[in-house]
């Protein structure tokens, strides 16, 4: 690769950085592969629990070497370490409370998009609810949590590395009136994100916190499919309005769609509501409807766990397109079929975040 070069570079210049006990960080065990793509580098250093005050002036250092080298990429360090064991509380002694969630700056509200399984349309249905809350006169962005397999640039054609501010700092990209923000852009062709969850949940982190959003109504996150570590880390740090949950109608996606709404119950985020995608297929020559993968399985999955049934999308060749061409169907044709079940979909989440006081009517 063009960048291997540079990789070397950052590691050899890390090897000026002493770590508490001796020895330098690029001899340090617990430092990562350094990841080079064409507007960012990032690495992880991995300490035992209960280490990290004494390496947090090593993880500065440690950014500010890579800054150096880095001819202009954003530079990501994370600081991490394995949990210690749990120890029993002393009698009579509560186990200290977790850290608090921490609000985005100028972020009225956090609406995460997820499902269970992947190739449900899971980002599809984000983008383009996303578009309805902007059409609506709402100030939405859209962030790509997604980061092993980033799909906002191909829903949206963002093209070309995010601008920095001088701070280091993201400007969001500016398509069809939302500000978005993924890692995909600063990936080079095909390249892979081969990051272990340590790593993937820093760079979610900087992509969340670091880009300037300015004055939000609405942050619409898309999700990995699955219960992971983004999603476990989204939920620990910020205080999320309520959680889409997008399903086909057959039961071996709604199996995993059932997993996902138990992991947002779990951590107390409430259930906006379930999408059932690809509900139904119209041929476009005679009008015959075909259950392809069945009908009506997301609709009773939200009345077996009481959260409410948001609607039906169809599958149509033009949403897949649309998507495809980066003209998402709700900014392509608003006026379209289409488009209206995504907008009929935002039009329900709307007023549960309206009851959270602060969202605009």
């Amino acid at each position: 690769m063009a960048d291997a070069p540079l990789d070397r570079t950052i590691r050899n210049a890390l090897g000026a950085i002493e770590v508490p006990g001796g020895g330098s960080l690029a001899e340090f065990d617990g430092l990562s592969d350094i990841i080079v793509t064409k507007s960012a580098v990032a690495f992880a250093i991995s300490v035992d629990p209960g280490m990290e005050p004494a390496f947090a002036p090593v993880r500065s250092k440690a950014e500010a070497v890579a800054t150096e080298h880095a001819q202009g990429r954003k530079v990501m360090v994370s600081l991490t370490a394995d949990k210690a064991p749990a120890k029993a509380a002393p009698q009579g002694q509560s186990r200290p409370a977790p850290p608090p969630r921490t609000p985005v700056p100028g972020v009225r509200h956090i609406v995460a998009v997820g499902s269970g399984k992947g190739g449900v349309g899971k980002s599809t249905c984000a983008v383009n609810i996303a578009l309805a809350f902007a059409a609506k006169g709402f100030r939405t962005g859209i962030l790509d949590a997604d980061l092993y397999g980033p799909s906002l640039p191909k829903l949206l054609g963002l093209e070309g590395k995010p601008a920095l501010r001088e701070d280091g700092i993201f400007r969001p990209f500016e398509a069809f009136g939302l500000k978005a923000m993924s890692i995909g852009p600063m990936l080079e062709g095909n390249q892979a994100v081969v990051w272990r969850g340590p790593m993937a949940t820093s760079a979610l982190r900087q992509l969340l916190r670091e880009t300037e959003w300015g004055e939000l109504d609405v942050l619409v996150v898309d999700l990995p499919p699955g219960t992971g570590d983004i999603q476990i880390s989204l939920v620990q740090q910020v205080e999320l309005a309520g959680a889409v949950i997008v399903s086909t109608p057959q039961d071996l996606a709604l199996i995993d769609a059932k997993k996902a709404i138990d992991m947002f119950a779990r951590v107390k985020i409430p259930v906006l509501g379930i999408i059932e995608n690809m509900s139904y297929f119209l041929a476009p020559d005679t009008g015959t409807r075909y259950d392809i993968f069945g009908h009506g399985g997301a609709k009773d999955a939200a009345e077996e766990f009481g959260v409410p049934f948001l609607g039906e999308i169809p599958l149509v060749m033009s949403i897949r397109e649309g998507s495809d061409a980066g003209r998402p169907a709700v900014a392509a044709a608003p006026e379209g079929a289409d488009a209206q079940a995504f907008i009929a979909i935002a039009e329900k989440i709307a007023p549960a975040l309206q009851r959270k006081a602060a969202f605009p009517v």
